[in-house]
């Protein structure tokens, strides 16, 4: 946002991935609108919303998919497991949900701009 867009090739060699692969993240991320894309000589990737209002909950599910390790704690691609007897009393499934939900407070309350400031702390 207000800075000029950064070239694929520049982005994959600052995140030292192959360019196919960032390709098809970045197509995802556009296509959910994290992302402006611009052509031409002086084009680019460029956020579409300041760091500081994007989560990385967001950017996991759109590449990643459901936080949920298990599919029967899901909330957004909910499944019943097959050989589960009872869902109400299936300890495995409560101690899955206190971790989807453990794992979507954190990566729901930590934006890029605290991810990028982190990263610099530590470095």
């Amino acid at each position: 946002m207000g800075s000029p867009p950064i070239p694929m090739n520049r982005i994959a060699t600052a995140a030292n991935v192959p360019r196919k692969f960032l390709e098809l993240i970045l197509a995802d991320l556009r296509e959910a609108g994290f992302l402006h894309s611009h052509r031409g000589k002086m084009g680019g990737y460029c956020l579409s919303r300041p760091t500081h209002l994007i989560s990385l909950g967001e950017i996991i599910r759109v590449i990643e998919g459901p936080l949920a390790l298990v599919p029967c704690v899901s909330r957004t691609a909910y499944r019943a497991c097959a050989d589960c007897k009872s869902e109400a009393d299936c300890a495995i499934r409560h101690a899955m949900m206190r971790v989807r939900d453990e794992t979507a407070r954190i990566l729901d309350g930590t934006s890029l701009a605290d991810a990028n400031t982190e990263d610099l702390a530590a470095a």
